[in-house]
């Protein structure tokens, strides 16, 4: 179904309550790229732990994925992602004896999961390059030239919804362009229902089908960004922006959202900012996964 294009990027800094808080962060284009869902393996109830490291399943309630494997007190690990075939996930790792953010890969083979290495940057650029279009590639179409895109994703039928976003205040929108006849359209934002949904409007997941559209964004009045949903309508158009519930959304820092290439679990981070005694900051936090079937139980009726 679903494939997904990591691309490091430099430190980034957002002004919260008046405190800059410097992140070396990894931006997460969650990418669709025509990807016939026909073709995608249904796995047996005795294969299924073996596609997810062994773990056992969650079900509608949030838990932290692979703790110990990729989930560890002692870092930050943020950015899941699984490989189209499921043969290969990737996730990122700072703190501790990591004092930048490393991408670290594990691979399923002969019917068990590697331990997790680092990437070289060698790799990580060969990595990149599996996973089409790229940003570059979106940034060299003529009707993108001019559109400063921070991050994207695209449906299986070629359509791509980016968000542009300033940093300094949260301001932003999230837009889409159809790919027609050989070449992409003229950008449309999206309709207010989510553009209106809160401030730092980021990285969006849209379904291969495009039947729904998830992303991030801050409440009005709030300090952290929630997950959001939007289902697409029967006349074409999206319908509100729905939060996903306590179940995931918190008052910690609830990000990148994706579902795995198999539609079966949703995975996003969960942190939180702490402060030091000196007044400086530093960020915890770990990915999640859920059943995937929480998306229907939002579905309006």
């Amino acid at each position: 179904m679903a494939k997904t294009l990591a691309v490091i990027k430099k430190h980034r800094t957002l002004k919260k309550n008046g405190l800059k808080i410097s992140l070396l962060i990894l931006v997460i284009f969650l990418s669709n790229c025509k990807t016939d869902k026909s073709n995608t393996k249904k796995n047996d109830s005795s294969n299924e732990e073996n596609l997810y490291l062994g773990l056992k399943p969650p079900g509608l309630t949030p838990k932290l994925f692979a703790p110990g494997i990729v989930s560890t007190e002692a870092h930050l690990e943020s950015a899941v992602m699984f490989s189209p075939d499921m043969k290969e996930l990737t996730f990122t790792r700072q703190g501790g004896e990591y004092k930048k953010t490393e991408l670290f890969a594990m691979q399923y083979q002969n019917n068990h999961w590697s331990k997790p290495t680092i990437l070289p940057v060698d790799d990580i650029n060969a990595y990149r390059e599996r996973f089409k279009p790229s940003l570059l590639e979106i940034k060299s179409q003529e009707p993108f030239k001019d559109i400063p895109i921070i991050g994207f994703t695209v449906s299986s039928s070629g359509t791509i919804y980016f968000y542009v976003l300033d940093f300094n205040d949260g301001s932003g929108h999230m837009s889409y362009s159809r790919f027609v006849n050989g070449k992409y359209e003229t950008p449309q934002k999206m309709n207010e229902s989510i553009n209106s949904s809160g401030k730092y409007i980021a990285h969006p997941f849209v379904s291969p089908d495009e039947s729904y559209i998830l992303w991030d964004a801050e409440k009005e009045g709030e300090a952290t960004p929630d997950i959001f949903i939007s289902f697409r309508q029967p006349d074409g158009s999206w319908g509100p922006a729905i939060d996903l519930g306590n179940q995931i959304n918190t008052p910690a820092y609830e990000q990148h959202v994706n579902v795995t290439p198999d539609g079966k679990y949703l995975f996003f981070w969960r942190g939180d900012r702490k402060v030091k005694e000196d007044g400086s900051s530093y960020f915890i936090g770990s990915p999640y996964w859920v059943d995937a079937k929480i998306i229907e139980t939002l579905r309006p009726q």
